[in-house]
């Protein structure tokens, strides 16, 4: 995340230097106007910001967390400002809004003013015994292999870390040889995405990892078996939330291929349709 935001920040605030902390860094730290760390870099710091931004509040490793949030606690003086960012806020977060111990900002569009692509399901019975033959669902095969003839980038997201090489095979069987698995211990996986990014690769088959944190240009989603307890609410907006990035591709699928559709899914659903009808109301773009 900080290599993914740091040159975005470096373009925008080009008078402004800047550190970049997380685990591994090849450069030692040293005193900058602005700070780029990952939450455990704060564990170094205290009374030290005037303003500590938080984004995906909600996510591992921070939240529910208590080291991690003392950290953020400490690192901010005593008379700093606090800005916690999150697409998803969890029940705790919604409390504290609800007993006006949090003030909260909506911000239901993206830069370009488009609204954000809706959440669509489709039926797919079995589809783990079909995995076991060597097969996918026919409406996933159908659309990956148009997504294909177009040179259509895209994500699809498995369950499971076990899941991801049987359907890769399947995919490589269908003639999509230009891609590969991610998952959060592969070792190559910022090459990969990079690679993605290139255009050197056009689909990903990964795990929640890439729910997060990461930005194509153009690209798709697919969900297989989006009802599994693995993809919580929060999980499925945060994917669909990779589709429409870009002010030149703002609309783009999202696409649950799930054997019944769970409270889960249904709630991601509705959020999305929130945000869509607050984003109306400011004149967003269907």
């Amino acid at each position: 995340m900080c290599l993914e935001l740091a040159p975005r920040l470096a373009r925008d605030f080009a008078a402004i230097p800047q550190a970049v902390l997380y685990g591994g860094q090849p450069v030692p730290y040293a005193y900058r106007q602005l700070t780029i760390c990952t939450t455990h870099q704060l564990l170094r710091f205290e009374h030290a910001f005037d303003l500590v931004i938080v984004d995906e509040v909600d996510a591992f490793p921070l939240a529910m967390n208590p080291l991690l949030l003392g950290a953020i606690d400490r690192a901010q003086k005593p008379q700093g400002c606090r800005l916690l960012l999150t697409a998803t806020p969890d029940r705790q977060l919604q409390r504290l809004v609800a007993h006006h111990q949090l003030a909260v900002t909506y911000l239901p569009l993206r830069y370009h003013g488009y609204l954000l692509p809706p959440l669509t399901v489709q039926l797919a019975w079995r589809w783990r015994e079909q995995l076991t033959r060597g097969k996918l669902p026919a409406a996933l095969m159908r659309r990956v292999r148009r997504y294909h003839h177009q040179q259509q980038c895209f994500l699809l997201f498995v369950p499971h870390v076990a899941d991801l090489a049987p359907v890769v095979q399947v995919l490589r069987r269908l003639g999509l040889t230009d891609g590969t698995t991610v998952h959060a211990q592969d070792p190559d996986r910022q090459a990969k995405v990079q690679r993605m990014r290139d255009g050197d690769l056009t689909y990903l088959v990964t795990t929640t990892i890439l729910e997060r944190g990461v930005t194509f240009p153009n690209v798709m989603v697919l969900i297989l078996g989006g009802d599994d307890p693995v993809f919580s609410t929060a999980a499925l907006v945060q994917i669909a939330g990779r589709v429409g990035r870009h002010r030149d591709h703002p609309r783009g699928d999202v696409v649950s291929y799930c054997q019944s559709q769970t409270l889960t899914v249904r709630r991601a659903q509705r959020m999305i349709v929130q945000l869509n009808r607050r984003g109306r109301q400011l004149g967003g773009r269907p």
